[in-house]
This record gives C-alpha cells, structure tokens and sequence, in this order.
C-alpha cells in the first residue's frame, strides 16, 4: 500500500458535496479488478477525513479474510502515523453486518459472532479501523456478508465519518452488497490498464445494486492519483 494523502483532496472535495442520508457521510471505494490501489486510495482519504470530522472516522475493510488496512497500518505504510490500538467491539449492539455458518465460534459464549469484527484506534489520529478476527473462525467455517441498515444508522450516529474499503469485483461481490447503504460511492482504476467499458460497467452495477456513483479515482499505484468524474456520469 502507498500514502496517497497528497493526492487525495480533490476526492475529499468531491465526497464533500454527498448529502449524508442522516449522521455520518458514507463513502465507498471499489474496483473492477485487483491491484488497482483502491486499499490506497481508501486508507489515504480516510487519514484525510478523520481530520475534519468531528468525532472519529470509521474506517471499514469490507475484505473480512485478508484485514489488509488493519495490517498496513501495524506496518507503518502512512509516514507520522502510529498503529493500532486495543480493539473495540465494532457490533454497535446490533446485528452485525456479517453471518457465520455454522454460528459457533471458538470461545465465544454468544453464537451470533457479534464479537468477531473489532475497531481499532490508529495511534495519533482520529480514525478507527477494523479488523476481522479470521483466527477465532472454525476449519470450514464460512462468514457471508450482510446489509443490516440498521448497523449502518447506528454507525452514522457513533462515527464523524465512514469510509468503506471494497474488495475488487473480480474477487467479492461484498461491495454491491453494501452499495445501497452508501451516500456516495467511488470507483478506482490503474489510470494505464483498466478501460473506460469495464469502469462503466462497473458503475452500472453498483447502481444497479441502489448505489449512487460520485466519481473515479484514477490511479497510478502510488506515483499519481486524481478524480476523474467524466466517466460516472
């Protein structure tokens, strides 16, 4: 992963201008293949918006399996920025917005998994990320996403800001799933590789799935990074 803070304030603009449903904005970053950024590109705004929040940023890696913005921020990938701290129980005393089959989970005397995704402070910051806890899952255990608005509004109402890491679309469907409750969402691409067909069609599923599509980051893998709003139109 690459800090792209520098690069980040016209998409911070841009994210600006979405009306929040109600609480906190919502905004989510997805990509039509892997290796486009977008965990970059996330984290960075992300770093960016916990600024100017007026209670701390949620940062949410919606790629349960492999906690990538957890792990980047313990390495260090974002310069002036500490680690993670203690974890928080991230169900918001709701339903979490995952399920488990089957539903026993290794040391846990609630069979429901709330327990099973935490937030974590980032040390020196405003922001709170997540991390997945993929250890306490059992050998043939599957966890399937969930929509759940109701842990959305709840998130709205606890957080400044929620930013929303995707998995590529050629890996997860996890971000149509979550499209409908977003107020905005951004669509990242490798500016030299991935075509202007596949980011369309990716912008017409997401709003095929009730999400609304704010823009495209194109990004040069840690060399560049800019809105391009011609082709969400």
């Amino acid at each position: 992963m690459k800090d792209l803070r520098d690069k980040m304030e016209p998409v911070v603009r841009a994210a600006a201008g979405l009306a929040p449903a109600s609480g906190a904005r919502c905004v989510m970053f997805i990509a039509a293949r892997e290796g486009e950024g977008t965990s970059s590109v996330a984290a960075s705004f992300a770093l960016l918006a916990a600024r100017k929040a007026s209670r701390p940023a949620w940062l949410i890696d919606l790629d349960f399996r492999r906690n990538t913005l957890f792990r980047a921020f313990q390495n260090g990938f974002a310069s002036g920025i500490g680690a993670p701290g203690r974890a928080y129980d991230a169900s918001l005393k709701t339903e979490p917005i995952y399920a488990t089959s089957p539903a026993v989970i290794r040391g846990e005397t609630r069979k429901d998994g709330r327990r099973l995704l935490g937030v974590h402070p980032v040390q020196g910051t405003r922001l709170m990320v997540t991390r997945f806890r993929t250890e306490a899952l059992l050998k043939g255990q599957r966890v399937q996403l969930r929509t759940r608005p109701e842990w959305w509004n709840r998130l709205r109402k606890a957080a400044g800001a929620v930013i929303v890491d995707a998995p590529a679309l050629s890996r997860s469907s996890a971000g149509l799933a979550m499209a409908s409750q977003m107020d905005g969402v951004f669509l990242v691409l490798e500016a030299d590789s991935t075509g202007a067909d596949e980011v369309i069609a990716l912008r017409d599923q997401v709003e095929a799935h009730g999400g609304h599509v704010a823009g495209v980051v194109m990004n040069r893998i840690g060399a560049d990074a800019h809105l391009a709003d011609r082709l969400a139109g």
